[in-house]
């Protein structure tokens, strides 16, 4: 790694940040409404946003500057495994296809700002909506953190971030710099800004990948040096070669499947979709998401390419950001740099809001003030975003890089625990609101307790997601497996509960809400015409 300060690749950096900067405050004059003051307006901009916006929306906040930096880093490191992600962001694409329609019709029928809401109309109870609500805010806030990861690790790789510098406020002032002005503008634009962004930060990695996939094999002699290269490193790490062992399979099928389920439980995930402005742009949207996973699959790929390139660094978060340096010239290394650096700022800004979202509506609304009024409402949203990104912002500079990561893999865990009543209740009002509450408790203390006696190499507790399957005797992921109890505790308690005819709630739905589009009688739509149609 270059010890001074890559000047070239810096100043392309700087000029795509501040371009960016520039979008994100000019966004709050974008489509702007009549009534600012609501969190329809500022937390899902005016649920008016049409089929490319929401289609970059939903790729800049899933496919992450983590994820940029975090995959391929996993597959330099492991090898094959790290390709997990593939196959789950292809399973998780039917999946939606079935029940993100349904949640944007009865959330744009009644309202519905966040999955809390959904969950507290559906089964009458403010409990199960708090639990839902606070697994989401904590699921997102390590979520945060690992985007101003994702930046960090590109700034020390330029040379100006990090660093052995003793003074934390030198060595830290880029990254104080970059999560100011992330702050700012989501304050002032709400979820214009990202969407807007999105533009610039999918188009930057298309390109990058895509000079990336061609240029780097031919530098390196080809694809049969590169595969030959990594296949000997795992060789003679015991590894395996490229292949995963036999006993890495059911870690990796139920990594797989567990992650896709839990992706789209994720409060940004959701309010990315509740942003748009029919249901038909949602179901073309999980039909042209896959794109997504094509890009990932050739982004996990650099993995190997590190490998082949000779790039050695202690931190494998650094390794795809020092194989652009190595490789790229500097002007194009700074474009890459930009792509991820911007690849953190969408969803982090994203993933802010929808965690103020939760608090405002399910915490403070449900429970501190029920009289709040809209204006009131985006306030409290508004000043809580701040404090969740300075709070992702205090566990980076704080703590060790790995906790974070941890923290973010319980997150995965947790945020599973949530899907049999939000999916369930999409479907069917059968189940009883206290069985899923606890079933929801049963999941979330075993998955916790479970990952704690997980060790790693570099620690005690939380080294990881996967540990023996109860009664299989095999490996797999823990959430999955919580989960799998979680809804076994639901269905069981259900019936003994039916069966003492326990008092349910009072459901304020009805079965045409989940089919309701907007335009048909009853379902507004947010923005006047003449404003909604310009969102293509």
């Amino acid at each position: 790694m270059n010890d001074g300060v890559n000047g070239v690749a810096l100043g392309v950096f700087v000029f795509f940040f501040l371009a960016v900067t520039v979008m994100g405050f000019l966004a709050a004059r974008w489509r702007r409404a009549d009534n600012e003051h609501s969190l329809d307006e500022w937390g899902l901009g005016g649920r008016s946003f049409g089929t490319w916006v929401t289609w970059f929306l939903l790729g800049g906040d899933l496919y992450t500057a983590y994820t940029f930096v975090a995959v391929p880093a996993a597959i330099y490191a492991a090898g094959a495994a790290g390709f997990f992600a593939v196959p789950y962001t292809i399973l998780v694409y039917p999946l939606i296809f079935t029940f993100l329609p349904r949640l944007w019709s009865v959330s744009h029928k009644h309202g519905y700002v966040t999955t809390s809401d959904f969950v507290r109309g559906r089964f009458g109870s403010k409990g199960l909506s708090l639990a839902v609500a606070v697994t989401g805010i904590l699921a997102t806030m390590p979520y945060i953190a690992l985007q101003l990861v994702g930046i960090q690790a590109v700034l020390d790789v330029m040379g100006v971030g990090g660093g052995e510098s003793t003074n934390w406020f030198v060595k830290d002032l880029p990254l104080l710099i970059a999560f100011g002005v992330l702050a700012a503008y989501t304050y002032s634009s709400g979820l214009r800004a990202p969407a807007l962004i999105a533009f610039v930060k999918d188009t930057l990695i298309y390109i990058v990948i895509a000079v990336a996939i061609i240029y780097i094999p031919i530098k390196l002699g080809g694809f049969d040096e590169i595969f030959k290269a990594a296949s000997d490193k795992y060789t003679a790490a015991g590894a395996g070669g490229l292949v995963p062992a036999e006993a890495g399979q059911w870690t990796y099928a139920t990594l797989a499947l567990g992650s896709a389920l839990a992706l789209f439980m994720y409060p940004h995930s959701i309010t990315a979709t509740l942003s748009s402005r029919s249901r038909e742009v949602i179901r073309r949207n999980t039909t042209i998401l896959p794109l997504y996973s094509l890009m990932l699959g050739l982004l996990a790929l650099l993995g190997f390419m590190a490998i082949a390139a000779g790039v050695k660094v202690q931190n494998g978060q650094l390794a795809i950001p020092q194989l652009f340096e190595t490789m790229f010239p500097a002007w194009f290394a700074g474009v890459a740099f930009a792509a991820i650096g911007i690849g953190a700022l969408v969803p982090a800004a994203i993933m802010s809001i929808a965690a103020a979202n939760l608090f405002t509506r399910n915490i403070y609304k449900d429970f501190i003030k029920p009289d709040a009024t809209p204006r009131q409402e985006t306030q409290v949203s508004k000043l809580v975003s701040l404090l969740v990104k300075v709070g992702a912002l205090v566990f980076v500079l704080t703590m060790d890089k790995t906790v974070a990561i941890n923290f973010q893999l319980l997150g995965g865990i947790w945020i599973l625990q949530t899907f049999p009543a939000l999916v369930g209740g999409l479907f069917t009002r059968w189940f009883h609101r206290w069985a899923l509450l606890g079933g929801w408790a049963v999941g979330m203390l075993y998955g916790t307790i479970a990952a704690y006696g997980v060790a790693s190499p570099t620690q005690k507790h939380f080294g990881g997601s996967s540990k023996e399957i109860p009664g299989i005797g095999e490996i797999g992921y823990i959430g999955l497996t919580a989960f799998l109890l979680n809804v076994a505790v639901s269905v069981v308690l259900t019936f003994a509960l039916r069966a003492f005819k326990a008092p349910d709630g009072i459901d304020e739905t009805s079965p045409g809400d989940y089919t309701a589009d907007a335009g048909d009688p009853g379902v507004e739509t947010e923005l006047p015409p003449a404003t909604a149609g310009a969102s293509h």
